[in-house]
């Protein structure tokens, strides 16, 4: 089936005026992303009931803790900055920047099946694939709304995530690799150069995996020092894994021990992020943000958060 897509200029859900329009940040949001079921009765990735819980645990990705999220930005402090704007379904010939036409292809075939386990803990269930396809869309048009100019900042509200999905197979909970997608946008939209900084718990090793052999993405990721997982999982995430050929260099590893606190975060961020940025000289920043990397790691003070906008405040626009 052809395929076109010519996305018009977004007027946002509630209207600042051209002037406010730069100071706000753009949030896409579609609450179709909340049908991925991921279930409960988790247990060791298995999605099953065991047996002997009396209360079944949801799965760590559920749909709650996104509608908190929402809540937050929709009656929080920080609500009058924000202008909301409907996310989209992407195209199946858009996901192929980054993905493989027979990954691609298995996904919708698991999908017509009514649903399959793709590798331990990513449970694809019926209106997973349409979520999955809301979360890479929404993304899309987080990037294309910096890309026209019609603001500085934009956040891509969505669920399932996305940043361990490779080009060729699913990984914890991830079915598409929404931030690879969107600076793919942005590459061929005549950027020519653009910084991931992924501050997630654990390693963003599809994000890095996407770019590996490439000079104009410098991959940032910092990250519990947890290795590889499993065959789902090959990358360990370590410092040695620099990128290779054109890419050498420009994938930066930076594995913290779990239990890291605030002042080693802000020492990392201050030490090493912040210079590589400067280096790097990007054109655009996209953030990969995790909430777990402010459990597992014991992060996310004012301390940290001032050395992330540190890391960003150079950087415009970004995602």
């Amino acid at each position: 089936m052809a395929e076109s897509w010519s996305e018009p200029p977004q007027s946002p859900l509630n209207s600042p005026s051209p002037a406010e329009s730069q100071n706000v940040i753009g949030v896409f949001w579609h609450e179709g992303m909340l049908r991925h079921d991921t279930g409960s009765g988790w247990v060791f990735d298995s999605g099953e009931d065991p047996g002997f819980l009396d209360v079944l645990e949801k799965h760590p990705e559920n749909a709650d803790r996104v509608r908190n999220m929402v809540s937050v930005l929709k009656r929080g402090p920080i609500s009058p900055f924000i202008s909301w704007y409907q996310g989209r379904r992407a195209l199946i010939s858009e996901l192929l920047s980054f993905h493989t036409q027979e990954y691609i292809d298995e996904l919708v075939e698991a999908d017509r099946n009514g649903g399959k386990i793709i590798c331990p803990g990513t449970f694809l269930n019926p209106g997973s694939w349409d979520a999955a396809l809301l979360a890479a869309g929404t993304t899309l048009s987080a990037m294309k709304h910096i890309l026209d100019g019609q603001g500085k900042i934009s956040y891509a509200l969505v669920r399932p995530p996305g940043h361990h999905a490779q080009p060729t197979r699913a990984d914890g909970y991830c079915f598409l690799n929404n931030a690879g997608l969107a600076i793919q946008l942005a590459l061929r939209s005549d950027i020519k150069k653009v910084v991931v900084l992924d501050i997630d718990v654990h390693y963003g090793n599809g994000t890095a995996e996407g770019f590996y052999y490439s000079d104009r993405v410098l991959a940032i990721s910092l990250h519990m020092n947890h290795g590889s997982w499993g065959p789902s999982h090959p990358q360990k995430g370590t410092m040695d894994e620099l990128g290779e050929r054109e890419g050498f260099g420009y994938n930066l590893n930076i594995p913290l021990p779990n239990g890291t606190g605030d002042r080693g975060y802000t020492y990392a961020m201050n030490v090493l992020v912040v210079p590589a940025i400067e280096k790097f000289e990007p054109e655009m920043m996209v953030l990969v943000i995790g909430q777990d990397s402010s459990a597992c790691l014991l992060f996310w003070k004012a301390d940290t958060a001032a050395a992330v906008e540190r890391a960003a405040i150079f950087i415009v626009p970004s995602i």
